[in-house]
């Protein structure tokens, strides 16, 4: 709704000015309560009077008489800065053990099962009556589900900052392979023979096939056969639990499955190089004190994983391939 023609004629002092005036009932009293000189007063009220078409007070035995428009103003102008006085004080003064709030971020399910169970349990600790929503990043993209959902957050690797967006690095991450424990072929461990001639699952969230295992394999003269092309993270690792296949993925992640399914955790048998998950915001939420909060909860996350947040340099260029798997 537009504001009508009288309030778009009136400044926040001038109003201010009426509440004192109508509460005192003496010029004197209601200048010193707001820190203005009377000559100052007198001129809000003069404003006041030309854009209301009223006079708003009169002289009388004890003080000014409010006229019956000023009477019926009284009320609700009281009620209006009271409300707009306690959005500033919060937003000031955010306190997150009295705060209600529900803040939305946006992660794949690789970064939710890696460092969520952390987020949530230090945000019930800290703050009860905050709510988290977590949405995953539209066509693989935190970017775009940090605009298109209004999140305060977006977290995950690959970022494609659009203007106006903020990144800072958060846990450096190498890779692991994971197999059904009882993998037959994987009794004398995994070497590099037995890697390549095993068949393998690929994880692409973003659907772009790229892999950093096949590049460096190529380099080696090596290749691998995938046999299964998976969108899902969290699907992929029940697969092979169930399968022959081999997984590559974060290591993290995978040590966090192990114990949750039939599977055993290797350590890659060729070089691969690492990346960095990765905090996205934006400029507009950048100084919100809430949303301050919220980022310094994520950070504290990730000393909690055993790394400290690190402020580190924009992307290397091996991170700004697809690592759903490597």
């Amino acid at each position: 709704m537009k504001p009508g023609p009288l309030l778009t004629r009136l400044e926040l002092h001038h109003l201010r000015a009426l509440d004192a005036l109508l509460s005192e009932r003496n010029a004197t009293r209601a200048a010193a309560r707001l820190g203005l000189t009377q000559s100052a007063l007198s001129h809000s009220l003069r404003s006041l009077r030309d854009v209301l078409e009223d006079p708003l007070f009169v002289r009388g035995p004890g003080g000014l008489v409010p006229t019956p428009r000023a009477e019926a103003l009284a009320g609700p102008l009281r009620r209006a800065l009271a409300e707009l006085s306690r959005a500033l004080d919060t937003q000031a003064r955010w306190d997150p053990a009295q705060a209600s709030r529900r803040f939305t971020l946006v992660m794949g399910d690789a970064f939710a099962l890696t460092l969520l169970p952390t987020l949530l349990a230090l945000v019930r600790a800290e703050a009860p009556g905050v709510e988290l929503d977590v949405r995953a990043p539209p066509r693989g993209q935190p970017e775009l589900g940090l605009e298109r959902l209004d999140a305060e957050v977006a977290l995950g690797v690959n970022f494609d900052p659009l203007p106006g967006q903020r990144t800072r690095a958060l846990l450096p991450e190498t890779f692991a392979c994971i197999a059904r424990a009882d993998h037959p072929a994987l009794r004398g461990g995994l070497d590099l023979d037995t890697y390549c001639r095993l068949p393998h699952a690929l994880v692409t969230p973003r659907n772009d096939g790229g892999s950093v295992v096949d590049t460096a394999l190529a380099k080696l003269g090596r290749e691998r056969r995938v046999v299964l092309r998976i969108e899902y993270f969290l699907a992929a690792p029940l697969l092979v639990a169930h399968s022959d296949l081999l997984l590559t993925l974060p290591r993290r992640l995978a040590e966090h499955l192990e114990p949750l399914a039939a599977l055993r955790v290797y350590d890659p048998p060729l070089a691969l190089p690492g990346f960095t998950w990765r905090m996205l915001w934006s400029d507009r939420t950048d100084e919100d004190p809430a949303c301050v909060w919220l980022r310094g909860l994520v950070l504290r996350t990730a000393t909690a994983d055993g790394v400290e947040g690190l402020d580190l340099s924009p992307r290397r260029p091996e991170e700004q391939a697809g690592v759903g798997e490597g």
